[in-house]
């Protein structure tokens, strides 16, 4: 019997530990950390043996398999330990692709993954196509494919750090919808070792394959151009999209029709360009286009992304806790057109908030940084906005920002940075965000 040792107990590793066991896999599965009451009991459960809170590494160096958790990274002294004894780490979404048999959507980039990894599900929902979401959009590949239902196609967002651990994974259509600065501190602070990243998406795509990705950016072409080099032609369908009206490709690439786009949810610059990669993806999955156009109309947005939470006596509080980096920050305060009081921080990841100095001084009158470390984001914007506050608490941050608002305006919680330093992740972040300005 093959053994299986799966590194890390969230969601990618208990689904990889589970599919294994299905496989036949004789499984192991180590957590440095404390590991989480539902994922302990579901391997309890699937009697899969699991240690926590600490690695055994003999118990690990027998695998045949290695599966890796994203959140690791590969320049730990395990890891490290783990390669120069000749084991070759792997993914949870490689691991799975080599039991898959259905059609693949893939989604990656800075930003937007999520927005429109759920908006290619709506687009396909309730046509004669069904499909399935997950990756890092909540529910595992692996799980996935542990599901009785199998659909015609699976739709996956896909992280860097998932895309860094494969090997064979070739997706039927993937998405680049950005680069731009993000976890930096995980590539050796370099730009191109990020892209390249990023770009592991389209490693195995060949034609009849599709790859969608952002036209306007330097940093995409410069991709392309080294794939056309490296793989001399043997690469899949390429669409460059540049955010404009909502297009569609008819007869494989032969005619280009437009799609006006009335749902006021999608009609901010970036949004529009996810919409117009996400309607090229559904239809050459076989969405007929008149479908796309009226699920379009629907779509409602996505929790924690530029969603509205509350106004209270002319204030209106947004919740943009997704936004964890200086990109996504920067589209958010493109689309206000009020005074706004801002509330960023958390954990720097190599950020450089220039970029943003422009539009805040325009429309940013008070500024709450909420973190532990704030000096780098201080730095960048003192002399810029007029007033400037720090705290540690999420409560305090909302009661502070609603009276520096005076009563009109925006308070957006658009963080520019990871959230590890005071919450567990974004979503918790955002949730605590929107209990504090319910109870205002």
């Amino acid at each position: 019997m093959k053994s299986l040792v799966v590194l890390g107990a969230g969601e990618s590793g208990v689904g990889a530990a589970l599919l294994g066991k299905s496989k036949g896999y004789k499984v192991f599965v180590s957590d440095g950390s404390k590991i989480a009451d539902q994922f302990r009991q579901e391997l309890i459960d699937a009697s899969i043996d699991f240690e926590e809170e600490g690695h055994t590494i003999e118990n690990i160096k027998g695998a045949d398999v290695l599966i890796k958790s994203p959140g690791i990274p590969d320049d730990v002294a395990l890891i490290k330990e783990l390669v120069a004894f000749g084991l070759d780490p792997i993914s949870e979404i490689e691991f799975a692709f080599q039991y898959n048999s259905t059609k693949i959507i893939a989604i990656t980039g800075s930003n937007g993954k999520t927005t429109t990894t759920a908006l290619i599900h709506h687009l396909i929902e309730g046509s004669n196509i069904e499909s399935k979401i997950g990756g890092n959009y909540g529910i595992s590949f692996a799980r996935l494919l542990l599901e009785e239902d199998t659909p015609d196609i699976f739709i996956l967002e896909i992280s860097s750090f998932q895309l860094d651990g494969i090997r064979t994974f070739r997706p039927d259509v993937s998405l680049i919808l950005n680069i731009t600065p993000d976890h930096l501190d995980r590539y050796e602070y370099k730009m191109e070792l990020y892209a390249a990243s990023k770009f592991r998406i389209a490693l195995n795509q060949r034609q009849p394959d599709l790859l969608i990705l952002n036209q306007d950016q330097q940093i995409c072409n410069e991709g392309i151009h080294k794939m056309l080099t490296e793989r001399k032609g043997d690469i899949p369908f390429i669409r460059q999209v540049s955010p404009g009206r909502a297009i569609s490709t008819i007869d494989n690439f032969s005619q280009t029709e437009f799609v006006e786009i009335e749902n006021p949810v999608l009609q901010s610059v970036h949004n529009l360009y996810n919409a117009q990669c996400a309607i090229l993806a559904a239809e050459y999955a076989g969405v007929p286009l008149d479908h796309i156009r009226k699920r379009l109309e629907s779509f409602e947005g996505m929790e924690h992304r530029m969603e509205i939470v509350r106004k209270k006596d002319g204030v209106l509080f947004i919740n943009d806790t997704k936004a964890t980096n200086v990109d996504a920050t920067l589209q958010a305060l493109r689309s206000m057109d009020d005074r706004v009081i801002w509330i960023v921080g958390g954990t720097d990841k190599g950020n450089e908030y220039d970029q943003l100095a422009p539009l805040v001084k325009t429309l940013v009158k008070g500024m709450i940084c909420l973190g532990i470390d704030n000096e780098n984001i201080k730095a960048a914007f003192e002399g810029i906005v007029p007033h400037i506050e720090e705290t540690r608490d999420v409560n305090q941050a909302v009661q502070s920002a609603f009276r520096l608002a005076e009563g009109g305006g925006v308070v957006l919680l658009s963080p520019a940075c990871a959230s590890f330093d005071l919450f567990k992740n974004y979503i918790d972040r955002g949730n605590q965000f929107k209990a504090a300005v319910q109870a205002l």
